[in-house]
């Protein structure tokens, strides 16, 4: 899914959220894992698999888009993988969605009442209409942030909204919003079409989800390349904003049943609480989504091997959980959660881990807890002591819009780490450049690394200074983390002022 500020645009966050909690009483002794680190730390070094089996799964499955039968053969293969490391506790978790897939879509530019057309290559964001066809001036939104909605919102009724994907020349302090919320915003103020801009150079087209929900909206969004935008906005200013969009496109939208696929290692101790750890598996369809999310995937099902090879018998149980359904709206991960909700189980996720573009971590996340921050800087320091590479950089901020929300808005317990990825890299996000060349084996295997370390100290500690929150701590969690506006937006804020 396409990230913003609230999770950076390249994701890069491992997450981790903490409740409230009496640190000092739970924090652990820095040695106390050493020994398991070290085994960790040589194990992973030794013997990894990610950036192989990675490789293996972008050759013979190709993009992993939830729906298609790409989608179904990717699932497949993860589960064989992880049973040929020898996990025997292992299924499928189905889910219901509504799948979507392109099919066509054009895009032309012409000033008013001209026949001069200029065609635009252009490609549809998920969950656009089945059928669309749209004529409308064009109305320059700029960064597309709600002040930018605002300040033009007797313009826009009937016209189509032209808005950067990113921000351009951004303000200081300004956060930016998903594309679906800045499509969620275009709709509110009566827009009858969005063209998104991308601003990564080299005529490059970026595709993901402009629902806020998952389900399709009643405007087409597409995205045009920043070369394209910058052609339009100019010839906008020789015709004096007087440039008519014509979008024409077809799409295909049905129910299917996907799968998530989890294994589990069970606990020692506490058996009956969990540690989830998860990364999303499916991909979309314009490349073999081996950045987004393939070193996720690839890294939870190496730690999966990695403990498994170890025989390893942490104190709670761990669930590694290959979510389907992230790019078109959380919807494999909302299904777990909901399914947690049914079974009364939510209560005994102590953490959930997320992994989505996780490359090379350099530190933790407390994701917004400051009670957390010792606990975790603790661990970390242990984990440097080993690998004095790790740099335990600690960070302390929330975000949405990856698999670990649905975990959060219920109030549960979410642990993080933060890592980093090449501009060129990131410039591929949700493009069709992004492969497997892209992917460097080196910081894939410290990833493994280090999220198996934290990992085992999250299951194996005595305790965690972290328990579910109450729906009231939940929200007014959020709203001191600045989430409101965004879920408000996203119609996922559930709360009544």
């Amino acid at each position: 899914m396409a990230r913003t500020l609230y999770v950076p645009l390249h994701r890069l966050v491992l997450f981790c959220i903490g409740t409230a909690g009496f640190l000092t009483a739970f924090q652990p002794p820095k040695t106390s894992f050493q020994k398991a680190f070290t085994r960790i730390n040589k194990e992973v070094s030794d013997n990894s698999r990610a950036y192989e089996t990675l490789s293996d799964v972008s050759q013979k499955v190709g993009h992993r888009l939830t729906g298609s039968p790409n989608g179904t053969r990717a699932e497949a293969y993860v589960f064989d993988l992880l049973t040929s490391y020898g996990f025997r506790d292992i299924r499928y978790e189905p889910f219901e969605v509504e799948a979507w897939m392109r099919d066509t879509v054009t895009l032309a530019v012409v000033p008013n009442r001209s026949d001069n057309f200029r065609d635009v290559p252009v490609v549809a964001l998920a969950h656009s209409p089945v059928d669309a066809h749209v004529q409308g001036e064009i109305v320059d939104v700029g960064n597309g942030l709600e002040g930018d909605f605002a300040a033009l919102k007797d313009k826009l009724k009937g016209k189509v909204a032209l808005v950067n994907i990113g921000l351009a020349a951004p303000t200081k302090g300004a956060r930016n919003l998903h594309r679906s919320e800045k499509t969620a915003l275009a709709i509110q103020h009566g827009a009858s079409g969005v063209i998104m801009v991308n601003l990564v150079p080299g005529n490059v087209l970026l595709t993901g989800t402009a629902s806020v929900t998952g389900k399709l909206i009643p405007i087409p969004s597409v995205c045009i390349s920043l070369e394209s935008g910058q052609a339009i906005r100019a010839w906008m200013q020789e015709e004096h904003g007087k440039l008519h969009a014509l979008i024409n496109m077809t799409n295909k939208s049905r129910k299917i049943r996907a799968r998530n696929v989890v294994a589990t290692l069970k606990g020692s101790k506490f058996a009956d609480e969990k540690i989830i750890v998860g990364g999303h598996l499916d991909s979309w369809d314009l490349a073999t989504g081996a950045i987004d999310n393939g070193i996720g995937s690839f890294a939870v099902i190496d730690i999966a091997r990695t403990l498994k090879a170890l025989k390893v018998k942490p104190k709670r149980t761990i669930e590694f959980v290959l979510f389907m359904g992230e790019e078109q709206g959380l919807l494999g991960s909302k299904a777990m959660v909901e399914n947690l909700k049914k079974a009364n189980q939510l209560d005994n996720v102590r953490c959930m881990v997320n992994l989505d573009m996780t490359n090379d971590p350099t530190g933790l996340n407390a994701f917004g807890r400051s009670d957390m921050v010792p606990f975790l800087n603790t661990i970390g320091e242990g984990m440097k002591d080993i690998e004095p590479t790790f740099a335990n950089q600690m960070q302390n901020q929330a975000g949405l819009h990856s698999d670990h929300q649905p975990f959060m808005l219920e109030g549960v317990p979410v642990v993080g780490m933060n890592g980093h990825l090449a501009r060129e890299v990131l410039d591929c996000y949700h493009a069709n450049c992004d492969r497997i060349n892209l992917v460097n084996a080196d910081q894939l295997k410290n990833t493994v690394r280090y999220s198996s370390m934290l990992l085992y100290a999250l299951a194996d500690s005595d305790d965690i200074p972290t328990r579910r929150q109450t729906d009231t701590q939940t929200r007014d969690y959020l709203v001191t983390q600045g989430l409101r506006t965004p879920l408000q937006i996203a119609n996922e804020w559930r709360w009544k002022e």
